[in-house]
């Protein structure tokens, strides 16, 4: 059996970024070394850069993201970035959504032991929620799909006027090039890349942007969400 690497000390910079909260990102980054490798949620050879590479790579999110609005982290796995996000930002209210049973006990384990009171912690995929979550201005993701898969299964889950926040690499400019036609066939309007952590992560973290208009989903899932929000009402009027 290869020996569990040891999660190095926490960067300055997760005191700046995470302020009241540090002590529970520690705890968090100890939970993804220990019970988050055992479980195989994150491997083992990321644990000597969780700081860098995963909290604080996704932590700086927060600066794409407008106050007090709801948000969906869609395949959330080990909470990234859905946990860094809300430790840093307790105005929003973060749902996890996550389709496997380990990984929704991990989150659910997370979310109790931090004490995050303003995030909800869902089993499923996103297009068996839609109509049965209430639309979000903000879905994140990080690691989950190509941009146009991943644009299939997170901009239906929005509001009207959202966008989808997806944390990539040195590939999102040419995942979003390839994506164009696809996107814009969903709803979207604007689409654009940021470059967000200046002074807290080297390199900065690359996150593409997607605004949608009055449509989200576009006309493929008109029909859907008008059927989910009538089955919704019948089942209110039970």
């Amino acid at each position: 059996m290869t020996e569990a690497a040891e999660l190095p000390p926490a960067p300055e910079q997760a005191r700046e970024v995470f302020g009241e909260r540090y002590a529970d990102a520690v705890r968090y980054a100890e939970l993804l070394a220990e019970a988050g490798v055992q479980r195989g949620l994150i491997g083992p050879r990321e644990v000597p850069r969780l700081w860098e590479r995963h909290l604080l790579n996704c932590a700086v999110l927060s600066e794409a993201v407008p106050e007090g609005v709801t948000v969906c982290d869609v395949g959330s796995g080990a909470g990234l970035p859905g946990i860094p996000l809300a430790l840093v930002r307790e105005d929003l209210n973060i749902t996890l959504l996550e389709p496997l049973l380990r990984r929704t006990n991990f989150l659910t384990e997370v979310v109790e032991l931090l004490g995050l009171d303003h995030v909800t912690v869902v089993r499923g995929r996103a297009e068996e929620v839609m109509g049965k979550l209430p639309p979000v201005h903000v879905v994140t993701a990080r690691a989950v799909a190509p941009l146009d898969r991943l644009a299939t299964w997170g901009i239906p889950l929005l509001r009207p006027y959202g966008e989808m926040l997806a944390l990539k690499g040195d590939t999102a400019e040419e995942e979003l090039k390839a994506a164009a036609t696809a996107l814009t066939k969903l709803g979207a309007v604007s689409m654009s890349i940021l470059h967000v952590g200046e002074g807290v992560v080297d390199p900065l973290s690359t996150v593409v942007r997607v605004e949608v208009g009055e449509s989200p989903g576009g006309v493929r899932f008109a029909a859907k969400r008008a059927k989910a929000a009538r089955t919704g009402r019948a089942r209110r009027r039970r």
